[in-house]
């Protein structure tokens, strides 16, 4: 890996899979490393288990659930008060389908779990976090999507019909790299030079506990899909890059939508409004704007999303 001992690196969703694996990589390169989690436990015990390989990581870990809106905003609070600056943000959190057959779940805003936790959620952070990206000299957004994608249906976004968790995971992750082509075009009208995004499919099939539950089987190592990735946070090859989808270590193009300006302006305009958050706006100044209030969850809110996002 390329020296990163000066960059201050946040992965979420890094309890597990290729996240796990990557704030593994990143610390014993120097990297002072935001271990994000679910689990309060999960994230002490991936801390514990790099410290004992690498006593002298620097290391700082945080708990969220990004079923919560409010959560992710406190995190992001909590980042803003500990760094000066972000240099990479990997956006690797998220859920995977929940199987075939799966019912549908609602997330604790009263979204649709898959699109809140694969999309919201980074879309959020990535705008809350925005201020300290802007302090590096030189920083990096990397969106974790997947190889599964699928157009959104703007009049039932949320799936109330005839819902399929297969879709809803695709269609969250072509929501992602749609928001990624979108962030970097923002970025570049608002005369941001120093902040790039980029997204990618890492692997297919990884061995991780989603893959192996869902499929049985694997065909990529976990090794692959970090070395994407990474590739795409730290590879001096290519700094400056922005707003490019790649399929592993391959720039590809991704399901025709995300391509569709008109697309991605309706998809940014839902997420500020869902969020209750606008930013990079045409005056590219960050306000607050009212959330749009979701249907009121219905039972608990599920507790069985993944930390870390395995794309099929």
């Amino acid at each position: 890996m390329t020296d990163v001992t000066d960059r201050i690196v946040a992965v979420t969703g890094a309890t597990d899979g290729i996240g796990r694996a990557m704030v593994h990589r990143l610390a014993a390169a120097g990297a002072t490393t935001i271990v994000h989690g679910r689990s309060a436990q999960r994230v002490d015990d991936t801390i514990a288990e790099i410290r004992a390989a690498q006593p002298a990581a620097t290391l700082f870990g945080y708990v969220a659930d990004f079923a919560s809106l409010a959560a992710v905003r406190a995190f992001a609070e909590t980042l803003a008060t500990d760094f000066p600056r972000i240099d990479v943000l990997i956006n690797n959190a998220g859920i995977g389908s929940g199987g075939r057959g799966g019912a549908r779940e609602i997330s604790a805003d009263g979204y649709e779990l898959r699109f809140a936790v694969n999309f919201l959620a980074p879309f959020l952070l990535t705008g809350l976090t925005l201020p300290l990206a802007r302090e590096s000299s030189a920083a990096r957004i990397v969106n974790v999507a997947s190889i599964g994608q699928a157009p959104l249906d703007f009049e039932d976004v949320m799936l109330e019909h005839g819902y399929d968790g297969g879709r809803a995971y695709s269609q969250s992750k072509l929501a992602l790299i749609t928001f990624t082509f979108a962030l970097a075009e923002r970025l570049r009208s608002a005369g941001i030079e120093n902040v790039t995004a980029n997204v990618l499919h890492p692997s297919s099939l990884m061995p991780t506990k989603m893959v192996f539950e869902s499929f049985g089987y694997t065909l990529s190592t976990l090794e692959a899909g970090v070395e994407a990735t990474l590739r795409l946070a730290v590879a001096p090859a290519l700094a400056g890059v922005s707003g490019r989808y790649y399929d592993v270590l391959r720039e590809d193009r991704a399901q025709s939508q995300a391509y569709d300006e008109g697309a991605r302006e309706r998809l940014w305009s839902l997420a500020e409004r869902l969020c209750g958050f606008a930013y990079l706006s045409s005056k590219t100044a960050s306000t607050v704007v009212p959330p749009v209030q979701g249907p009121a969850p219905l039972g608990a809110v599920t507790q069985s999303m993944a930390n870390s996002d395995t794309p099929v």
